[in-house]
Formats: structure tokens, sequence, C-alpha cells
């Protein structure tokens, strides 16, 4: 996943879900960001912290920059909500789960559903639903940041996808690198956490891989282990 036309600013407000202010580097200018996460990402959004802003293409487009990248703790976390399966995307096809020749297709309808991947790799069949992680704590990323309804109902779609005979995956993409563990986070929403179960049992294999982020790309790199709540999974 590349960038361009990136600069360096400094985080002022978020105002609402959707925009930032944010002074560009060096000067006193302040910009109006489009903010690509809708998630909450206060641990992340911390008045004074430098942050990433990419230009848009368009010079006519209401808000002249989106805010991609922050600074957290000495390391690059991408808040980009549409980064991770842009980036799912590039990995899977060259990962040791599947073959290079296999063929991916993003969006595809499955039944009454959408799943973000869809994998044919010779007789082979597999459905992948991607999630971005930004939030971490101690080393530990956490999904998710606030309660998902909509997360539980994609972990009972991939295990409808198990029980007709296809293959299944939950890929977290954790955009930054630093973290050792990945982990329901059943403090924020237990329900997730539950679903999360549920779904290994029914089959959904669930993974997780760090990214090396930088202010100009963001690259799947290692994978990482998945704590279940009770052993690793």
């Amino acid at each position: 996943m590349k960038y361009e036309r990136m600069e360096r600013g400094i985080f002022l407000e978020r105002p609402n879900r959707f925009l930032a202010r944010v002074r560009r580097e060096g000067t006193d200018e302040v910009l109006i960001c489009h903010v690509k996460n809708t998630g909450r990402c206060r641990e992340l959004l911390v008045p004074g912290v430098a942050v990433y802003i990419q230009k848009a293409a368009n010079p006519a487009r209401k808000t002249a920059y989106d805010l991609i990248s922050v600074e957290k703790d000495g390391r690059l976390v991408n808040m980009d909500s549409q980064a991770p399966n842009a980036a799912a995307a590039e990995w899977l096809s060259g990962s040791r789960l599947f073959s290079g020749n296999a063929v991916i297709r993003r969006e595809v309808r499955h039944g009454g559903s959408r799943f973000d991947l869809y994998i044919e790799d010779g007789e082979r069949k597999a459905f992948c639903e991607v999630k971005g992680v930004t939030l971490e704590e101690n080393g530990i990323a956490k999904f998710p940041d606030a309660p998902t309804e909509r997360g539980i109902r994609h972990l009972e779609e991939l295990s409808a996808c198990c029980r007709e005979g296809l293959e299944a995956y939950l890929l977290f993409v954790i955009q930054m690198k630093g973290v050792r563990l990945m982990t329901p986070n059943d403090e924020t929403h237990p329900a997730f956490g539950e679903a999360l179960r549920r779904a290994v049992e029914a089959g959904v294999q669930v993974l997780a891989v760090d990214c090396v982020v930088t202010p100009e790309s963001m690259e799947i790199d290692c994978e990482i282990p998945v704590w279940r709540g009770d052993r690793k999974i």
C-alpha cells in the first residue's frame, strides 16, 4: 500500500469523527483533514502529536487532505481504514496460505453476504474478512476499540461458510510494528470475543499480522500470535 503527496503536521483536535484540524509543520496554517477511520482512536489522536496527511488528488474536493498516520510512542501507526484490505490482498497471494497462482477478488457476494476477499486456488475456495487494528496497549493489539455489531455479524457469516464446506478466514491487520500479541477486546465488547471463540469452534481460521508503516507506505510483515482469552488460537 503506497501513498503519494504526503506531508507532516501536528494534530490539534477532532471536531467530529470525520474531520481533524491539523497544523502544517513549520507554519501556523491550519488544515481541515478527512479522518479515514471512524473509530474512536482516542489513544492516538492526542493534541500535539505528529501526524502524516495526504493531499487529495482532486483539487476541487471539499477537504483537501486525508489524515493517514500518527506517531505514538516512537512508532508510526497507520489509521487509514481502507489500507488493511489493500495490504491483505497483496500479502495473501505470496503468503503461506495460498499458492502464487491464487486468484484474489475483493468485495465478493456470497449468499446474503459480501466478503472483503474471495480466494480461488485450484480446487480451494475461501472467503476472508479483514479487520484493521489500531488499538495497542503494552505491546498487545486489541480489537475492537468500540462495540461492533457489524463485526459479530461478519463472524457469523464466516461460520456459515464453514458449514457449507468452504474455507473461512478472519485476518487482523495490525497497522503498526512493535506488538507481540493480538487479542479480542473483551473489556470493550465482550460479545465480540464470544462470537470470535464460537467462530473458531465452527472452523474459522483466525490470523493476525503486523505491518511496517512509513509515511509513504504500509506493508504486511510478520504473523502475530492470537490469544482468544483462554488460550492461543
